[in-house]
């Protein structure tokens, strides 16, 4: 029994305790019938399908990241670097990090990834069909109730806290008839929609810019560079001796009115060593093809091991390794301790440019398929191919006069001031939820 509190003082007795740690002494008080308080296991089954990597086509299968906010994204990494073993989750499997499920890295495997691969660190379970439905046990993963209830489940030594597959079974959670889960699902649905509405809204300024510079590209080459399957090259027009670089000559050649973007951007590096102020909450910033530029979540300063780099609004930062599928985005209002991964690149647009370039222009621009297939074959490395800032700078692209680009830029405010009122109502509507599940708030 858990003795009830009474301001800043209560008391348990040691045979009550489970592990030593003030948090583990608070329970979340769900505001539903008693009958509807389950254990999580009783909605959700372990299970452990290893994965024989010399029997595995590689291809068949994905490595993933698991973000704070429950989302995943497929990873370049293929099972067989892989060292250690690898287990199995389908689409509607929940799988959580042992480490970060803390920060929220715990979720649903969506239908987009059918099947994909993780470590023992992440474990995997059914959503029993019959008990519960994914996407509302994705909602309750959600609430900040369930995550105070993992908060106090962590074990282990400060860098290293975890939170074990047995001890997350046990927490109780309410599990109303799937009826009444679904009607909480529907409403949810509802307001993501919304915002799914408004981001086509926003693919629109997109989609136009892109026929714009296919437009302007076909006036220049005799033929598709881009495309085609073959090259016709002097030596003296290659840089190096790969099919890439073969491409990247002849684009040059065949568009000689188009400007590197290296006219236009440089690269920004501030460092920041959030290790100096251990107890601070750092705000660390991550980028996607989906999103753009989000909130991965906060960390620590003591569970930093390097420097960071600092990033400020209308900067913009790309992933080196997965620009080439979109993951390139402007970064938004920021705090002003907002950081990013020193993996990342991080650059600006230039102020004093004799050509200048509008940010909001750029925002857009990075987004079209035009662009995004221009980074395909200036990328570097063999293996595993990279995007830096410098291969960045040396793209080639058609110059827009600012007043085109200013058409671009207004489309794109239009569409996110759109965009930002439909995440309001879904904001509003994730409140509403978090009560529901609660129990304080009626279905």
């Amino acid at each position: 029994m858990i003795a009830p509190t009474t301001g800043k003082a209560f008391a348990v007795l040691f045979e009550n305790l489970k592990r030593w740690s003030v948090n583990s002494f608070f329970t979340t008080q769900w505001k539903w019938p008693s009958g509807l308080i389950k254990p999580l296991t009783s909605g959700l089954e372990r299970k452990s399908v290893a994965i024989e990597k010399t029997r595995t086509d590689p291809n068949d299968i994905t490595l993933v990241s698991l973000h704070f906010d429950g989302e995943m994204e497929p990873r370049e990494d293929s099972i067989t670097g892989f060292k250690g073993r690898l287990f199995l989750a389908e689409p509607s499997d929940v799988i959580y990090s042992k480490i970060d499920v803390r920060h929220g890295a715990i979720g649903i495997v969506p239908d987009t990834l059918p099947r994909i691969a993780v470590s023992s660190e992440f474990p995997v379970y059914r959503v029993r069909s019959e008990v519960a439905l994914p996407r509302y046990v994705k909602l309750l993963f959600q609430t900040d109730a369930f995550r105070r209830q993992i908060n106090a489940l962590i074990s282990g030594t400060s860098g290293r806290k975890r939170v074990q597959p047995s001890d997350l079974e046990e927490v109780e959670v309410p599990l109303p008839h799937t009826d009444i889960q679904r009607t909480i699902v529907d409403f949810w649905r509802e307001a993501a929609t919304a915002v799914e509405s408004a981001q086509q809204k926003l693919a629109q300024p997109v989609n136009a810019l892109n026929m714009r510079l296919l437009e302007l590209y076909r006036r220049e080459p005799s033929r598709d560079v881009i495309h085609s399957r073959f090259l016709a090259l002097d030596f003296k027009d290659l840089a190096a001796w790969d099919v890439k670089s073969g491409r990247a000559s002849a684009f040059r050649l065949a568009c000689p009115s188009f400007h590197p973007m290296g006219d236009f951007i440089e690269e920004t590096t501030e460092l920041v060593h959030p290790s100096v102020a251990p107890e601070k909450e750092w705000p660390v910033y991550g980028v996607n093809n989906k999103e753009g530029v989000f909130l991965n979540g906060y960390q620590k300063g003591e569970n930093f091991n390097a420097a960071y780099k600092r990033i400020r609004k209308d900067w913009f930062f790309h992933n080196p390794t997965r620009c080439n599928v979109g993951s390139l985005g402007i970064v938004p209002d920021v705090p002003e301790d907002a950081i990013t991964s020193p993996e990342y690149q991080v650059w600006r647009v230039k102020e004093s440019a004799r050509t200048p370039m509008l940010y909001g222009f750029v925002a857009v621009l990075i987004q079209t398929p035009f662009f995004i297939d221009l980074i395909q074959f200036n990328r570097v490395g063999a293996v595993k191919q990279r995007m830096y800032t410098e291969n960045l700078c040396q793209l080639r692209i058609p110059y827009l006069p600012k007043s085109e680009q200013r058409t671009y830029a207004q489309a794109r405010e239009k569409a996110l001031a759109e965009l930002d009122a439909a995440k309001n109502y879904l904001a509003q509507a994730r409140k509403d939820i978090e009560a529901m599940i609660l129990g304080v708030k009626k279905v």
